[in-house]
């Protein structure tokens, strides 16, 4: 179970990184990073990201588990990322904006 999490939380920080760092050309990483895969000007702040993407996991668990009637707010900043690779994991984002489907094309349109 914990390394079930485990990887869902790398994942969902593999996906912010994207969106900051990465351009659409080569989000799945089949080739070589270069220089033309990695935006000029960045969309974010990887700092953030790890401790937001943790919580998160971390209380979807319990909320799941427990069945809770609770929600995680998350403040406005450089943590939008974080948030947003969560939603596309759940399914959640695909639903609002069908266009960026749970593959590796939708995936590069998240991260654009």
């Amino acid at each position: 179970e914990f390394e079930l999490l485990d990887r869902y939380w790398k994942a969902s920080n593999y996906l912010a990184v994207g969106q900051i760092y990465l351009l659409d050309k080569n989000p799945l990483l089949k080739r070589k990073l270069e220089l033309s895969d990695v935006k000029t000007r960045l969309l974010g702040h990887f700092g953030t990201t790890p401790g937001q993407n943790f919580i998160y996991c971390h209380l979807n668990k319990i909320i799941n588990e427990r069945k809770l009637n609770m929600i995680y707010i998350s403040g406005p900043g450089h943590g939008g990322p974080a948030i947003v690779a969560q939603v596309y994991l759940e399914g959640t984002y695909t639903e609002y904006y069908p266009t960026i489907t749970e593959d590796e094309n939708g995936m590069g349109k998240l991260f654009k």
